[in-house]
């Protein structure tokens, strides 16, 4: 019940296929023109066609000042934060420090018992690939703390969510199938830190954000708040979702940027400069559903004429909606933020976006 979970699978199931009358370019914009129609306060698509960039930014930034949308503003990427934790986690296995084949009782002992759950049986490489079978809490007033009590800046720290989720058995035997499991990715966050000895989001900073020069995108661990220049989120009601912990979401969703930042950091994962040939591999191989690898998403995306190969991430949380994809080739590129994700409805099962995103993404990606 942690959001979030919206998928590539899932975005990908609500693709068409736009019209392309006239240029690409303009394709994005029209396509991003009418998802503000449609009821997204903002929506901002960086496009990269070869080495040629283009953004595009449709609606406000703010819905009380007016304050219009750019592609400087910073938002909440949700999961796309689990391909940054991957990236570190598959470091550590390039530098001998860790196995993707360790179990849960080898790395970390004692933090998964009870409940039916066998952590000799559940390994990293399940954890990465959504696997393991380690659901999300499954109380249903797990966020009575934030939508019923509004308190926005309560705290859960990553071990009260994981007590939380193991308190209901497994949700399959380990490695039978894909249950996309944010608890599985807070469990990595503690390997890192177990393995290096330092905070997850350090690590995170020193081998990829420093690196990389990604000066917008932080992580927060318990600050509600988003400091600086960046897109207010809302929920479907148009309640301004901007102030939220990201505490309960930690290595799991809880990282902003700008879409900027975001696709240069995917074009460097993508491209090869962040890990060993042999860990650029790994990334790719996907699981038991054939379309969550080791932190990143894949699946088909139909162009006119043709189809294409994308992977990357998506990310949802309260307020925010992102999609950040890449052809296989690397040569094309789209990462889009939509300011509008309703976890409430969510919570209740029920549409949590105004539409689908998809029509701007595959207008960036398809010729």
């Amino acid at each position: 019940m942690l959001a979030a979970v919206v998928t590539t699978v899932a975005i990908l199931a609500m693709a068409s296929t736009p019209a392309f009358a006239g240029h690409r370019q303009d394709a994005v914009r029209a396509a991003a023109q009418e998802l503000v129609r449609q009821g997204f306060p903002a929506v901002v698509v960086y496009v990269r066609d070869g080495t040629r960039e283009r953004r595009v930014a449709a609606g406000k930034a703010d819905m009380a000042t007016g304050e219009p949308a750019t592609a400087q503003h910073r938002f909440r990427i949700a999961s796309n934060t689990k391909a940054f934790t991957a990236t570190v986690v598959l470091q550590l296995v390039g530098e001998g420090r860790l196995s993707l084949s360790d179990t849960l009782a080898d790395v970390l002992p004692g933090v998964v018992r009870g409940g039916g759950y066998e952590p000799e049986r559940i390994t990293v490489r399940q954890l990465l690939e959504h696997s393991s079978g380690i659901h999300d809490p499954l109380d249903p007033h797990f966020f009575d703390p934030y939508l019923v009590d509004q308190d926005r800046g309560h705290v859960y720290p990553p071990r009260e969510v994981i007590r939380r989720s193991l308190v209901d058995p497994p949700s399959f035997p380990p490695g039978a199938k894909t249950g996309y499991s944010n608890t599985g990715y807070l469990l990595l966050g503690l390997i890192i830190e177990r393995v290096t000895g330092n905070a997850a989001d350090w690590e995170i900073r020193d081998r990829i954000l420093r690196p990389l020069h990604l000066n917008r995108t932080t992580f927060p661990l318990i600050d509600p708040y988003i400091h600086g220049r960046h897109l207010h989120g809302y929920d479907l009601t148009g309640q301004d979702m901007s102030v939220f912990s990201p505490s309960y979401d930690w290595t799991a969703g809880a990282m902003m940027s700008t879409v900027d930042d975001l696709a240069d950091f995917h074009r460097a994962l993508f491209g090869g400069r962040l890990l060993a040939p042999r860990e650029q591999r790994l990334l790719r191989e996907a699981g038991p559903d054939g379309h969550h690898a080791l932190g990143v998403e894949t699946g088909p995306l139909r162009c006119p004429g043709r189809q294409r190969t994308i992977w990357g991430n998506t990310g949802a949380g309260p307020g925010y909606l992102s999609v950040s994809m890449t052809t296989a080739d690397g040569t094309r590129q789209v990462v889009l933020v939509a300011t509008t994700f309703d976890l409430a409805a969510e919570l209740r099962d029920e549409p949590t976006v105004p539409a689908s995103p998809m029509p701007a993404v595959v207008a960036g990606l398809c010729s």
